[in-house]
């Protein structure tokens, strides 16, 4: 006995910490399910008899109700010779019948068994001469129906003497037994107390003798592991020689414990170390972005400055001051926004006063052969854009798509806010000589710089205006995991070879 004793506890030593959960949970459920199940056994058993107590009363109570129905809706019937009240004549007594099959009907030498096939066979005659009291009614034979009635009437009073003596008997020896049903039911009460309360320290008992081999080393742990965390490293802990995961973590924090120190110093060195460096690098970052845009925004081409000065000088020879004046003063509005821009946010309203400014210039310099159109939302002049993103898309409009047009060349800019995506759109469409898909797709893939040192290009080309867009809405666009793609902030279309070109810019709705 002793030695399967001491099997038993190696083999629970060496069980698993969730295995050992849960036979000490299949143990305890075990006991509770099977103290309840007696309960309920028990209780059931209690509630069948009662239900057979009272279902006898119930039975001839309804029995009565229903001969008096019968009775009643005859005498209504006698009364009206209505439909209605032989509806309710055939009605009740089918409710009469039905409860009528409930009794015996069989000979017994039981006295209340024969009471009630005795009520069964008056119940029968009754019923028909109620049946012959309506018929003979119906066929108005007076006479007939008035004696059938009286004799239907000292029937059901005969009827109602039997019911109402079984009744009274039946209720008598019922309550013999409901007596004795208490009392059992009281006896019952004290055992399923004791059960539930001998069920409850059992469980306690259990839990408590299982459980503690499994919390003791735990709490071992705890209190280490407090120590170590006010500080002190040179705490041990009692290694527990069961091989479940307690056992385990007891063994390996002691040889954690030893290195613990060193650990948390290098810890601190490295987490200062990657806080200087994440600091540098965000700092880094910052400086980046802010040189890229400084540098994309600063790339003004001197030689349109050159051109627009030698248009100033001829015209100022050819014509008098005031025309001289305009185009001094629209030149000078030019290279003022440039250079008061170049470090700022603008809005989409200061954008077109200065492409204003850059077509009156060139229609000065050719003679007037841009023909320049705007349709804008007022509501949208003061959303905040990147500085010169316009301008150089109308340049090469001029340069690229109108330039050199034997027939008449138009430029329009539009602005709006595009209702699906409830997105801002800034449009420039032109009448000029358009772009293949091939050529577009080179445009926007950048594989189609322009030449900055170009004399038709202030230097700042589609390429730099998608990148600054890109970077102004918080987008890297050197970063490949980037969800903003080009074509979010900027759009080309055209129809083909001298069909025109339209490109849009895309300010997002969140912006």
């Amino acid at each position: 006995m002793k030695s399967k004793i001491r099997l038993l506890q190696t083999k629970w030593n060496d069980s698993g910490l969730q295995l050992k959960i849960v036979i000490v949970f299949i143990l305890t459920i075990s006991v509770i399910v099977f103290t309840n199940l007696i309960l309920y056994l028990n209780i059931n058993s209690m509630l069948e008899q009662v239900d057979r107590i009272y279902v006898s009363n119930v039975t001839l109570n309804q029995l009565s109700d229903a001969l008096e129905e019968v009775q009643s809706s005859m005498t209504d019937y006698l009364d009206t010779k209505s439909s209605d009240a032989l509806d309710s004549y055939y009605r009740c007594e089918q409710e009469y019948r039905k409860v009528l099959n409930q009794l015996n009907g069989e000979v017994s030498g039981d006295k209340m068994l024969i009471t009630e096939k005795n009520i069964k066979s008056l119940s029968e005659n009754y019923l028909e001469l109620v049946d012959e009291t309506i018929t003979a009614k119906r066929g108005r034979d007076v006479e007939l129906y008035k004696v059938k009635y009286q004799i239907a009437s000292e029937k059901n009073r005969t009827i109602e003497a039997y019911i109402y003596s079984l009744n009274e008997e039946q209720f008598s020896r019922n309550a013999g037994k409901y007596v004795a049903l208490i009392s059992t039911l009281k006896q019952l009460e004290m055992v399923n107390i004791f059960m539930l309360a001998f069920g409850a320290l059992f469980d306690i008992l259990f839990i408590y003798i299982l459980i503690g081999d499994i919390i003791r080393p735990l709490k071992n742990l705890s209190d280490a592991a407090r120590d170590v965390a006010a500080g002190d490293f040179t705490t041990k802990v009692t290694v527990v020689e069961a091989k479940d995961e307690v056992g385990i973590l007891s063994r390996t924090f002691n040889q954690m414990i030893q290195s613990i120190e060193e650990y948390v110093e290098r810890l601190r060195e490295s987490m200062a170390t990657e806080s200087a460096m994440k600091e540098r690098e965000l700092m880094m970052e910052g400086h980046l972005k802010d040189a890229q845009l400084k540098y994309l925004q600063a790339q003004i081409n001197p030689h349109f400055l050159f051109n627009t000065l030698n248009a100033g000088a001829q015209l100022a020879m050819m014509e008098g001051a005031d025309k001289t004046v305009s185009f001094i003063e629209n030149m000078a509005d030019f290279f003022r926004y440039n250079i008061k821009k170049i470090n700022e946010d603008t809005t989409i309203g200061e954008e077109l006063k200065m492409v204003d400014s850059y077509i009156y210039i060139l229609n000065v310099r050719f003679s007037g052969e841009i023909h320049y159109k705007k349709q804008v939302a007022e509501e949208l002049e003061d959303v905040k854009v990147p500085s010169m993103i316009l301008q150089p898309i109308v340049e090469n409009a001029v340069n690229y798509g109108i330039r050199g047009l034997e027939r008449e060349g138009i430029i329009e800019v539009s602005v709006y806010r595009d209702e699906p995506t409830d997105s801002i759109c800034i449009s420039v469409w032109d009448n000029g000589h358009g772009m293949t898909q091939e050529r577009i797709q080179e445009v926007m893939e950048g594989r189609a710089s322009e030449n900055a040192s170009s004399s038709n290009s202030n230097g700042i080309g589609l390429e730099n205006v998608i990148t600054r867009l890109q970077l102004y809405f918080d987008c890297d666009p050197g970063n490949h995991e980037s969800e903003m793609r080009p074509e979010d902030v900027l759009t080309m279309q055209s129809d083909g070879a001298e069909q025109g070109t339209e490109v849009t810019i895309w300010i997002p709705n969140n912006h």
